[in-house]
């Protein structure tokens, strides 16, 4: 089952400074602090699988962005993958990605949702895809640009 990770132990810090709404967004009332990281255990091991934040919710459905990612770079002919949501008026949000495909390997939208298929539950499958050639956008930090690429995808689809 993957949950929260929540941490509590005497260096765990009280709260933030003057900022009563901060420390009650990452702190519940025993003094657990959510570190907002998805995880599940393995015996005893804890696995972090995702962020909290980088989840989306489609028709009250929670999809972890990285489970869907990782199908999709399982697709021989896909480099790299990134997944996000895009607002939609009845569901709250739609999947989409843009997909980085391996030189001269270009996969369309119909292969892709065929491969993943087998998967993953078709309401895990992006609605929305973007293939390109070149490796996806990066941060100074070498993250992959997620929130640009939604920006981008947004403003293309005019939802903006």
């Amino acid at each position: 089952m993957i949950g929260e990770v929540a941490i509590k132990s005497e260096s765990n810090m009280l709260g933030y400074w003057g900022n009563d709404k901060a420390t009650s967004d990452c702190m519940n009332d025993e003094g657990w602090f959510k570190s907002g990281d998805m995880g599940k255990f393995d015996g005893p091991f804890l696995h972090i699988v995702d962020r909290i934040k980088d989840m989306v919710i489609r028709g009250g459905e929670n999809i972890a962005c990285l489970e869907v990612e990782a199908a999709i770079t399982e697709h021989p002919s896909v480099l790299e993958a990134s997944v996000f949501g895009i607002p939609d008026e009845r569901l709250g949000e739609k999947l989409a990605t843009v997909v980085s495909c391996r030189e001269d390997q270009m996969i369309d939208e119909v292969e892709l949702s065929g491969f993943l298929a087998s998967k993953l539950a078709k309401f895990k499958i992006p609605e929305y895809t973007w293939f390109q050639a070149e490796e996806l956008p990066k941060v100074a930090a070498g993250k992959i640009a997620k929130k640009q690429m939604r920006e981008d995808a947004i403003e293309e689809l005019g939802l903006d």
